[in-house]
């Protein structure tokens, strides 16, 4: 982890460019670079003409320099920045993160809960949905660009995730339908494998812009559900409005708010599951330098604390539900 006053000599993904300039009227270069672990602001005042006219999100760049602190966050001053060349040989996806979780166990869990969908119409749909070239992209791409599950694989974690909540639901509340509510799920956010981009870098799509992932779901469902006959229509009309109304709110750029049980259900098991890993990373990678705190993080609206109880006792201690 990075400290301030640690020296930097590394290759570095550009995940964010901009020429700005000062109120007194002088460039520099703003970036945000990182790898797999973290990401630093870092402001170029000097020695960055090539990069500013050649360099995207998604390069690599070596980078020298030093951490340090500004207004609460650490930052790097750069010395020197250039971008890498065929002959450093590095490839920007060796720069992505990537979940922690075992992906051929994750693929097992998700094709597991395909084949003990009871509903006939769901689970063919389901198989029709996830064939092999669309399977391998649900599979790689991350939940989102910066927020939650924002790595490579992290779209599938974060759906199982909400799967067994849902599950756990159903066993709560034996009137909810078990298959849509888990079929919603597996299909909630099928959109983001074309509303992001993450060859290189997490970056929107020109159609993930104009249509968003909702509506881009929501329109690749219906038309796998016209392929498959006998459909029934007030089964299709429930299973939209799950992947409609997933966001919760208007506001949260939901077409339409939940209006059943499953919607609901849905709804609150994706926010517990991105929530809970968003301030988890946000405690792991934004804490102070030497404090329990992390910086105010914007899109949780406070600063959040990292907890230091001991938990290694027996009592205490619990294996993961993925150990």
């Amino acid at each position: 982890m990075l400290s301030k006053n640690d020296r930097i000599d590394h290759f570095l993904l550009i995940k964010r460019i901009d020429l700005r300039s000062t109120r007194t009227g002088s460039d520099f270069l703003s970036t945000e670079l990182g790898d797999k672990t973290t990401s630093l602001n870092a402001n170029v005042w000097e020695g960055y003409t090539e990069v500013a006219a050649k360099g995207r999100v998604g390069d690599v760049v070596k980078v020298t320099g030093t951490v340090e602190e500004y207004q609460g966050s650490l930052q790097i001053r750069v010395s020197s920045i250039r971008l890498a060349t065929t002959a450093d040989d590095v490839n920007p996806k060796d720069f992505l993160p990537q979940s922690k979780r075992n992906l051929k166990e994750m693929k097992n869990e998700f094709n597991k809960r395909i084949k003990n969908t009871s509903n006939k119409y769901l689970k063919n749909l389901l198989t029709q949905i996830f064939n092999s070239e669309r399977f391998e992209l649900f599979c790689t791409a991350p939940a989102g660009k910066f927020w939650h599950h924002a790595y490579i694989h992290g779209l599938l974690e974060h759906t199982l995730e909400i799967v067994k909540i849902c599950e756990l639901m159903c066993e709560f509340h034996l009137e909810l339908n078990k298959d849509l509510l888990i079929t919603g799920a597996m299909l909630h956010d099928i959109g983001k494998i074309e509303e992001l981009s993450f060859d290189s870098a997490f970056e929107y799509t020109d159609k993930g812009k104009l249509v968003g992932h909702i509506v881009i779901a929501s329109n690749l469902v219906r038309d796998e559900i016209k392929k498959i006959s006998g459909f029934p229509v007030e089964l299709e009309n429930n299973l939209i409005h799950l992947i409609l109304s997933h966001q919760g709110k208007l506001e949260h750029a939901s077409p339409v708010v939940p209006k059943t049980a499953e919607a609901i259900a849905l709804y609150q098991a994706d926010e517990l599951s991105a929530k809970v890993n968003a301030y988890k990373n946000a405690v792991d990678s934004e804490l102070k330098d030497g404090s329990n705190w992390t910086r105010f993080i914007q899109l949780a609206g406070t600063d959040l604390h990292k907890i230091t109880l001991d938990n290694s006792s027996e009592e205490n201690t619990k294996k993961s539900l993925f150990d």
